[in-house]
């Protein structure tokens, strides 16, 4: 899924863009790298990608100082290419990085090129936490990088504690593999394959390839051809309806299908359509709507007949004559893929035989606790079977989603049947043949946080397979279908013979997600004819009627540049819209009337047109031109000549304009008579100045637009009173102030006119607006909010209705305030303050919105840290209307002296952490917080000392000096963790060590060894010439594990993540051979076993050990 810039409003942390990069920089290419490549693109067979992968090693990161950094040129499939990074954010708070190619300024005209890529961020303390995003991109002259906007947050690569940045040096990798692809933009996919694709709302991929798959399920397609629709429908409201019109063009049309009308029938909004939803969720959900809707119609029951299968769970007793059992639907089948080769291993999984035994005996009705067997077996498979591949899993050792990209084989025939039906129970029925052929396989290419969904398909079983690829089609062979999405790794040849390069292993993030199977005895229902009859007569005549105005909008883009477009304004237009639309200038021109005109015609032919539609005569009508003038205002400037009426209307153009415009804007002037009835307009001459006239009602705060009338640029107003206050509706001695609004961007421009000053000498001009209101009275009892024409216009363009959240629900709105744009930060807090009817609203703390995420940013205003509401408003070139809030327990001004750190305790006689809160001066220091947390916590002894420790990732990275100052502490991503000082620790022998000791499992689910810590490190002294035995038997009472648990445990020696296991004759002191170990934090004593804790930050669990604690949080 590939999506263009600029991004949608998404909440999404992890859900970024990927987008090309805009600017383009011109200049001397950087040297070629060495990097494994691959033979040119033309060379290769199309299965087999030319890859490498390319290690960029940035040195003094954090010195760099511009706003764009490129790598070194490497070759892949004989293509140059280079990583281009932002080390401070493309306008964004995260690192942004994109694939890009080296050499596009040089390349032939119409280039293109395909690549499959991932970008990585390496973490260098730790390879686990790497940051890697991978995805696939046609890249061409226009969209020459792509890559990844929001990379990953700066906060956490600028901390040094994350291992991101050693010794200041970045380490960047790019894994590429290219393909040579068909030309994406001449491609014709029903030329080519009979077929088309779907297209792409921005995320809906997933989505496409679900539909086409159930598209292509003939049966399927004709139940929804005859499921009930009329003709008063509206495909945006009714799913049967949209989906039918989707069917109806995925089998006619010519060209890729629009979504949009389904996805408006499902209640979906833009935003939705730009989330990734997970394709098994929908199909349940689209099916589930489906059945709802063809209850009580002639295809009722078709989902059913199709998708649903039946098995029965049993509990079966051994030792005696009892056996419980209960039948289950399901419409798709969730097969593992972690620990199983193929699809017959996941169907042995799914049916294996628990024994129930021991602790976890069954207690039967009538019998008490007996041994049993559990397990599934199938009654019946459906025709038509849909089996989800459990890709997706969630790592309880990483406490996180992940995705399964080993191989995974499915065979094309798939026989359910096998090993003497050792899937079905012995009720099923024998005459049904489950021999199914493999007609879909649903492809997810990517990661965890996002990717591409695509399908491969055989709409009529034959050899031929097709990849749907949201708006292409294409044909493709079996091994591309099958064998290319088992998933798992490939490993690369190596490629510069003569170089010490070394292979490497290329994981295929591209893999099977779901694979539909058709029952062989059921194929020829399913691929069943569908032609034009199965569908409703008033669906054919819509959507032929669509088509039709679909070419005729075709036709009129093709013809364009032989019309004109006009936009009429009139008097009525005016008064529509000033004072509800709008308040400046005169019109909205996208709101009146407009006509297309051939440009080789006359405009006094299209006079006659103009008279036909408002009923003016041609003689009475006079057409002013508009222009826009320096201050950026809009207003009519002259009227045409008799001569410039004679051309044709392509040769006009707007006064302004230097070149002829496909668009002509024109106001009609109408003069009426006494009876209200059209008549000849007045001759204009260079003395007579037309003007617009507004009223504005100081009460009611109301603008609106009173009319126009001509005057002499001698005269002055005072002569025209009578004339405006008939106008207005006001006596005619009414006093009345004039002004005159001249413009207002960037800001309102409205001067007082003195009446008695001729309208020249006050340069007033044609087509200017005077806005005219009531004189106040001297003394006036009546207070308005904006007593005169400039306050209302300023207000007007400042006003801003700010949407404020509370910081602790930031997805929901809690009340719209408006206010000014020029408030100063004391009116936006006493506002904010006075509606939360808070006394004091220096306690009122605001924090801006994150255009980009739809997230607070994480840093709040500080006190009268921004001058003026816009300031707010702004992040980076977007502006938003969403503001945080919160109600502190003291004034901010105190709390921005103070700092505040969570501190984790560990008391040495209770089994459980307390978490406080420490609130200090800014300039105190560690000292200070251990002093603060003695009168908080309860000692084992009242002259007890304590320490202050950081730990991250599980490990203890640094004990603080108690001098240290808690200014520059930052506990938001590691735990400051306080625990007494033992005894023995303060007199330590002189051959006595202090060492780390961490718990530890090893992971191999990425093909290779992962040291992973868990648990709660902690110091340890060992002595001179101990065993492992000795010290085993210490740590063992120390941590209170049971001897059968304890047992399991293995004991290694650690260093830089490499285990080195110990035998309990070995003595520990050899291998630890520095006594200052406080930062020798990745050499330690490792204790290898099981993590049984639920994987989530302190949490509560009754049967753990002291090496991960139950939490109570005090605050």
């Amino acid at each position: 899924m590939t999506m263009m810039t600029p991004p949608p409003p998404l909440d999404q942390e992890d859900e970024e863009m990927l987008v090309p990069h805009s600017d383009f920089v011109e200049g001397p290419q950087p040297m070629e790298a060495q990097a494994d490549t691959s033979s040119t693109v033309e060379n290769q067979p199309v299965e087999d990608p030319p890859s490498s992968r390319f290690t960029w090693h940035i040195e003094n990161f954090s010195r760099l100082n511009t706003k764009k950094h490129y790598s070194d040129v490497f070759l892949v499939g004989g293509y140059k290419w280079r990583v281009l990074i932002f080390p401070k954010g493309n306008n964004v708070d995260h690192l942004s990085m994109y694939l890009d190619v080296a050499d596009s300024a040089n390349l032939p005209y119409g280039w293109s090129r395909f690549a499959q890529f991932s970008l990585a961020v390496v973490n260098q303390a730790s390879n686990r936490y790497t940051v890697r995003k991978d995805t696939q991109h046609q890249f061409n002259v226009r969209e020459s990088d792509w890559g990844f906007t929001s990379f990953m947050p700066l906060s956490e690569l600028y901390d040094i504690s994350k291992g991101f940045l050693l010794n200041d040096r970045l380490v960047i990798e790019a894994e590429v593999a290219v393909r040579k692809v068909v030309d994406y933009w001449s491609y014709d996919s029903k030329k080519e394959t009979g077929y088309v694709g779907l297209k792409n709302q921005g995320a809906t991929c997933y989505m496409n390839s679900l539909l086409q798959t159930l598209y292509h399920i003939p049966y399927f397609r004709k139940a929804v051809y005859h499921m009930p629709t009329t003709e008063n429908d509206m495909p945006s409201g009714s799913i049967p309806l949209a989906l039918q019109s989707l069917f109806y063009k995925l089998q006619y049309s010519d060209n890729s299908v629009a979504t949009k009308e389904l996805t408006k029938s499902f209640g979906w909004d833009t935003y939705d359509s730009f989330m990734q939803h997970d394709v098994q969720e929908l199909n349940r959900v689209l099916c589930e709507k489906l059945e709802d809707k063809m209850k009580g119609t002639v295809v009722e029951g078709t989902i059913q007949q199709l998708f649903e299968g039946h098995h029965m769970n049993y509990i079966e007793c051994i030792n005696v004559d009892y056996k419980s059992t209960r039948k289950e639907s399901f419409y798709d089948l969730q097969l593992d893929v972690k620990g199983c080769r193929d699809v017959y291993a996941s169907f042995d999984k799914y049916v294996e035989v628990e024994q129930l035994e021991g602790d976890n005996k069954y207690h039967a009705e009538q019998h008490g606790l007996q041994d049993a067997k559990k397990g599934v077996l199938f009654i019946d498979f459906p025709p038509v079977l849909q089996l989800q591949l459990k890709r997706f899993e969630y790592d309880f050792m990483r406490d996180t989603m992940v995705k399964i990209n080993d191989r995974y084989e499915f065979p094309l025939q798939l026989d359910l049947d096998r090993e003497n039906r050792k899937y079905l129970s012995p009720d099923a029925d024998r005459r049904v043949r489950n021999l199914y052929t493999l007609h879909s396989v649903l492809v997810h290419s990517g990661g965890v946080h996002g990717g591409h969904y695509y399908a491969f398909i055989r709409p009529t079983l034959s050899d031929q397979w097709l990849k749907f690829d949201d708006e292409r089609v294409t044909k493709e062979d079996m091994k591309r279908a099958l064998e290319e999405q088992y998933g798992g790794e490939e490993e690369l040849p190596q490629t510069n013979p003569g170089f010490n390069n070394t292979p490497f292993k290329f994981t295929k993030y591209s893999n099977a997600y779901m694979l539909v199977y058709i029952r062989d005895s059921d194929k020829d229902k399913i691929i069943c004819n569908v032609d034009e009859q199965d569908i409703a007569e008033h669906l054919r005549v819509r959507l032929k009627k669509e088509q039709e105005e679909k070419e005729h909008k075709k036709k009129e883009k093709a013809e364009a540049h032989l019309y004109t477009i006009i936009k009429v304004a009139r008097n009525e237009d005016l008064v529509i819209q000033i004072g509800r639309d709008i308040y400046f200038d005169l019109v909205d021109h996208d709101k009146v009337r407009s006509f297309r005109i051939q440009k080789q015609t006359t405009f006094n032919v299209f006079k006659e047109e103009v008279a036909k539609e408002f009923g003016i005569p041609v003689q009475y009508q006079r057409f002013w031109l508009w222009a826009k003038r320096q201050n950026h205002t809009y207003r009519p400037n002259r009227p045409l000549t008799p001569q410039e009426e004679t051309q044709s209307v392509g040769m006009l153009r707007e006064v302004s304009n230097k070149a002829h415009n496909a668009e002509l804007k024109l106001f009609l002037e109408v003069e009426l008579g006494q009876d209200l009835l059209p008549i000849e307009p007045p001759e204009k001459t260079k003395e007579d100045i037309l003007l617009f006239f507004k009223l504005y009602d100081p009460v009611k705060e109301e603008l609106r637009f009173i009319g126009r009338i001509f005057v002499k640029g001698s005269g002055k107003p005072s002569e025209i009173l009578t004339k405006l206050n008939e106008m207005a509706g006001f006596p005619s001695n009414q006093e009345i102030e004039l002004y005159e609004e001249i413009k207002f961007e960037p800001s309102v421009m409205c001067e007082h006119i003195d009446k008695k000053v001729s309208f020249r000498s006050s340069q007033l001009e044609d087509g200017d607006i005077v806005c005219l209101q009531k004189s106040p009275p001297v003394e006036s009892g009546q207070q308005c909010r904006y007593p005169d024409v400039p306050s209302f216009l300023e207000y007007v363009h400042n006003r801003q209705v700010v949407h404020f959240r509370s910081l602790e629900k930031p997805k929901e709105d809690d009340f719209c305030l408006e206010l000014s744009k020029l408030f100063n930060y004391d009116e936006v807090v006493e506002r904010v303050a006075r509606h939360l009817g808070v006394d004091d609203p220096s306690k009122i703390r605001l924090t801006p919105h994150n255009c980009y995420s739809q997230q607070p940013k994480p840093t709040p205003i500080k006190y009268r840290g921004m001058e003026h509401l816009s300031e707010m408003l702004v992040h980076y070139n977007q502006t938003s209307d969403i503001l945080y809030y919160e109600v502190l327990d003291i004034p901010l001004p105190e709390l921005q002296g103070l700092k505040t750190l969570k501190v984790a305790y560990h008391p040495a006689t209770k089994d459980e952490v307390v978490i406080h809160s420490i609130r200090l001066p800014k300039q105190s220091t560690v000292g200070d917080v251990i002093a603060e947390l003695k009168n908080k916590v309860e000692l084992s002894h009242p002259d007890v000392e304590l320490r202050l420790l950081e730990v991250f990732y599980h490990k203890i990275y640094k004990i603080f000096p108690t001098s240290e100052k808690i200014e520059n502490i930052n506990d938001q991503y590691w735990t400051l963790r306080a625990e007494e000082i033992p005894e023995e620790e303060k007199n330590l022998g002189p051959n006595d060590r202090l060492i780390h000791v961490y718990h530890f499992t090893k992971d191999t689910s990425q093909n290779q060894m992962q040291v992973q810590n868990f648990g709660e490190p902690f110091f340890f002294i060992i002595h001179e010439g101990e065993t492992l035995a000795e010290v085993k038997g210490r740590i063992q009472k120390k941590l209170q594990v049971p001897d059968e648990e304890f047992s399991k445990w293995k004991f290694a020696f650690l260093s830089l993540g490499r285990p080195e296991y110990l035998l309990d004759s070995d003595i520990v002191s050899s291998r630890f051979q520095r006594r200052d170990v406080y930062g020798a934090w990745e050499q330690y004593l490792g204790l290898e076993h099981s993590d049984s804790a639920p994987k989530r930050a302190y949490a509560a669990n009754q049967n753990r050990h002291t090496f991960e604690k139950p939490v109570k949080i005090y605050n």
